[in-house]
């Protein structure tokens, strides 16, 4: 009786940040490295992005009014190592932290939000808060269309702390940004 041989499971290839930039062209399609793998992503639902334009307006509009700093959206590649390069849907880098602001952000924003979708939630919720909160960002804001929730999360002692949760009718509330706030129906969910 003859034995059946496998063939050998190709080896990924395990990229760093720097040779994706040399090797692939530019694109809007989302992607990401993630320990040294790209991860791409199909284009966000209509509704997913203009939920999040709208918060991008007002968070852009708070910020510009008070001199703060800068506010991004994706796609723009987030730097956190050679290896771990990500694009949060919006993020804001504090006016004392825009030397981070390069070729790319190449460091930590001071917030970062998601707008969670079926396919982007165990990322979205368990992996990306766990890496936001390991490199220091300071506020991380998860918007779920699906559970009409806004969760703002702020670092305390290395760690993420529920700040504050909004629900219909109510309001998510900074703790970075003192006095800016923003309810479901500014976002249209």
């Amino acid at each position: 009786m003859a034995t059946a041989t496998l063939p050998r499971p190709k080896e990924r290839r395990l990229w760093t940040y720097e040779e994706m930039l040399a090797e692939l062209p530019e694109t809007n399609q989302p992607t990401e490295l993630w320990n040294g793998e790209i991860l791409m992503a199909p284009a966000p639902s209509p509704g997913h992005q203009s939920a999040v334009l709208r918060l991008a307006q007002i968070l852009d509009d708070f910020v510009t009014e008070r001199d703060l700093g800068q506010v991004y959206l994706s796609p723009v590649d987030v730097v956190l190592t050679t290896r771990r390069v990500v694009q949060p849907d919006l993020l804001f880098v504090a006016k004392e932290n825009l030397g981070i602001v390069q070729d790319r952000i190449r460091g930590v924003p001071d917030l970062t939000v998601e707008i969670v979708s079926e396919s982007s939630w165990h990322r979205d919720r368990i992996e990306k808060k766990a890496l936001y909160e390991q490199f220091g960002v300071k506020e991380y804001w998860l918007v779920d269309p699906d559970s009409r929730t806004i969760e703002v999360f702020a670092l305390a002692k290395g760690a993420f702390r529920l700040h504050s949760k909004a629900t219909a009718g109510q309001t998510a509330k900074s703790k970075l940004l003192p006095g800016f706030t923003v309810s479901l129906g500014q976002i249209n969910l």
